[in-house]
């Protein structure tokens, strides 16, 4: 038996447009942002998916992603789980700075480490690994068992969190999930063999 996990990062938000450094700050979805998590429902839709269970971080730019997707696969009412282990790297001291402002403070080298690096936290934040370990428990024990029993299960998150969990997935290095990209609204779908390995992945660009 093999189960369905669809893992979709939320549409644009006003921040992502504004060039700032987001974490665990709740700026709202864009008006392109709206379309493009309404998109990832269409096309999810059309592949005829619809979902056991649905799992979301605790930002409203996740949970709007979501429930826009289920509006579309028509299941506005699924059982939808909230719980902040699914949110957004913390970026410390970094959130709500441009991008650009915090490179001509702290210089574009030690920004690019903050950013890029796997294991080098900004300051008072997390880096990727601190987010896997918050991440990686939860879906081994809340998310996972339901895949595993042949069910299918959407998960709507951010770059980061979902970053940690196609790391552990696609059983990339620290090296090689940093140059990981998701794009916003782009659905990943995920079908699991009983055993948990991998045994598909398709992602849904159009």
């Amino acid at each position: 038996m093999s189960g369905t996990l669809v893992l979709v990062r939320h549409g644009q938000s006003e921040w992502n447009l504004k060039n700032l450094f987001t974490g665990w700050r709740d700026p709202a979805l864009t008006e392109q942002g709206h379309a493009e998590a309404k998109k990832a429902g269409a096309l999810l839709k059309a592949r005829g998916l619809t979902f056991d269970i649905a799992y979301t971080s605790v930002l409203s730019r996740a949970e709007v992603t979501c429930q826009h997707i289920l509006d579309a696969v028509g299941q506005s009412d699924l059982k939808t789980i909230h719980d902040q282990a699914l949110n957004e790297r913390d970026y410390g001291d970094l959130s709500g700075l441009n991008k650009d402002d915090a490179r001509a403070k702290w210089g574009e080298e030690q920004v690019h480490v903050w950013r890029r690096s796997y294991d080098v936290p900004p300051p008072a934040g997390e880096s990727l690994r601190d987010t896997g370990a918050r991440v990686w428990p939860y879906y081994m024990h809340e998310v996972q068992p339901h895949v595993l029993r042949g069910e299918t299960v959407l998960v709507a998150a951010h770059g980061n969190s979902l970053r940690a969990l196609i790391m552990a997935l696609d059983g990339l290095t620290g090296e090689e999930v940093i140059k990981v990209e998701l794009g916003t609204g782009v659905p990943i779908v995920y079908r699991l063999n009983a055993d948990s390995t991998v045994a598909s992945k398709d992602i849904l660009e159009n």
